[in-house]
């Protein structure tokens, strides 16, 4: 299953890319992320881990699989049967900046936990987004 959401926030680049990218700072803003510990220290980049403790979810652990600075970054979180795939995009244009975030759930049980948890991640990807452009933009 895949789930994504886009919105355009009236802030550079920069300032979203450094909010959207500081995953130890996402439970100060974030309402859909109770804890984020870091398992490495440094900037974030490709094999940086976290965990993260989210409302109504499992702990996981992810693992930072594409980076690029100030555009781009993709992590995988696997777990029996399933492997989820989060992504994060900014992209400047005239309108503003585009923020994209996305879910892809693969794997022999991906269908099964992807319908019975579809709806609060398809919510937890939209808010996300929604506070991302609060934050940066106030």
């Amino acid at each position: 299953m895949r789930f994504e959401h886009s919105i355009t926030i009236d802030a550079p680049a920069e300032r979203v890319w450094a909010v959207f990218s500081d995953v130890a700072r996402w439970p100060e803003w974030l309402p859909t992320v109770d804890a984020v510990e870091r398992l490495d220290e440094g900037p974030l980049r490709v094999g940086s881990r976290a965990r993260i403790r989210q409302p109504k979810l499992a702990v996981a652990v992810w693992e930072v699989t594409h980076f690029k600075d100030g555009e781009y970054f993709e992590w995988v979180s696997r777990g029996p049967g399933i492997r989820t795939t989060g992504g994060h995009r900014v992209v400047s244009t005239p309108a503003g900046t585009v923020a994209t975030g996305t879910i892809i759930q693969e794997g022999p049980l991906a269908w099964l936990l992807g319908r019975l948890y579809a709806k609060l991640t398809d919510q937890y990807v939209a808010l996300e987004l929604e506070t991302l452009k609060k934050v940066t933009e106030g």
